[in-house]
């Protein structure tokens, strides 16, 4: 990303509507999952691929012992700050042995035109990923909604929910649950983009709206948080998330054979 983006997400990341909703939905699917991982007597271990400025290993500190990676020096720089542990890494070389973590995430990511092979990295999380690991991953959903933000982020591809939940497949992993992110305000945000599409706009979206907008987004983010809690997916929306278990070392194998 540019590095005005990182200082943007630093500053918004704790707050603003978009992450503050996201990090629900997220942790409506992780919270479930996460305590059969606390049932095998030990504190789970988590890696954040891709943390960013680390606003996100703050709260999946809650579910367990949390470290992180990225690449941008811009990224690194926020850490001190935020006090999280991170080193610097590439999600296709992990310094991490193998079957390392019980958890890993990775928070719209593999998307970036940094990572030229989403396939690679996911097959190096799952190389970290302990037999009966969890693996989430969250991209930028829809080619529909490609627009000037994608520009500003530098992003790779958008997915469909088939295409992510496939990707993870064909790693050998076991889908666990799915759904689509930021469904009600789905509307707008195609119109918005079509817009930004025809009037070439330039700029990501990563910015504070009035304070009504930024109650009233949050709070349809967590309606959308409280029904993925309950079991509920979402037909489509802006983003995609997928939960995934690596199975034992044999039936992957058998898998990929």
């Amino acid at each position: 990303m540019k590095p005005v983006e990182y200082r943007r997400m630093f500053e918004a990341e704790e707050s603003q509507w978009w992450y503050v909703g996201q990090r629900a939905i997220a942790h409506a699917l992780l919270e479930p999952a996460a305590a059969t991982l606390e049932s095998r007597g030990r504190t789970p271990r988590i890696l954040d691929a891709g943390c960013g400025t680390g606003g996100n290993l703050l709260h999946l500190e809650a579910l367990g012992r949390a470290v992180g990676v990225d690449l941008a020096p811009e990224a690194m720089a926020r850490w001190p700050t935020r006090g999280v542990r991170a080193t610097r890494a590439s999600l296709l070389a992990l310094p991490f042995p193998d079957r390392s973590f019980d958890l890993v995430t990775s928070f719209d990511v593999i998307y970036h035109a940094w990572v030229p092979d989403d396939a690679a990295a996911v097959e190096e999380m799952i190389r970290v990923l302990r037999p009966g690991g969890l693996l989430l991953v969250r991209v930028p959903a829809l080619e529909i909604l490609r627009g000037a933000h994608d520009d500003a982020v530098d992003t790779r591809r958008r997915y469909t929910r088939r295409q992510l939940v496939g990707l993870l497949e064909a790693a050998g992993l076991t889908p666990v649950r799915s759904t689509y992110a930021n469904f009600f305000l789905f509307p707008l945000l195609l119109a918005r983009r079509t817009l930004d599409r025809a009037l070439r706009r330039e700029g990501s979206d990563v910015a504070f709206l009035p304070a009504p907008l930024e109650w009233l987004f949050k709070r349809l983010l967590f309606v959308e948080s409280a029904l993925v809690r309950r079991g509920g997916s979402l037909p489509v929306g802006a983003s995609v998330i997928a939960l995934a278990r690596r199975e034992a070392d044999d039936q992957r194998r058998a898998i990929n054979a």
